[in-house]
């Protein structure tokens, strides 16, 4: 069971295979997932800074709002928001 600090605040829902299926994204461990598993394009600033940023805060060394912002970024840069 999450406790209740690693819920974001906001949860993102992201566009998957080729924009046919749709994550909900709600933790930085679900963010480190998708960016790993079901990313378009792996690589970019974006990409990277949120890639890194989730896994602090997994371990506890970055806050889960910087994840989910780092996220927010990387799925904005890759046309993944769902609108």
């Amino acid at each position: 069971m999450l406790a209740m600090s690693e819920l974001w605040e906001r949860a993102l829902e992201v566009s998957t295979d080729g924009g046919d299926h749709f994550k909900h994204v709600a933790t930085s461990r679900q963010a480190l997932e998708c960016l790993l598993t079901s990313w378009p394009e792996k690589g970019g600033s974006a990409f990277s800074i949120a890639k890194r940023t989730c896994a602090l805060a997994i371990e506890g060394r970055a806050t889960s709002l910087a994840a989910s912002q780092a996220f927010e970024a990387a799925a904005r840069e890759a046309g993944l928001i769902r609108q």
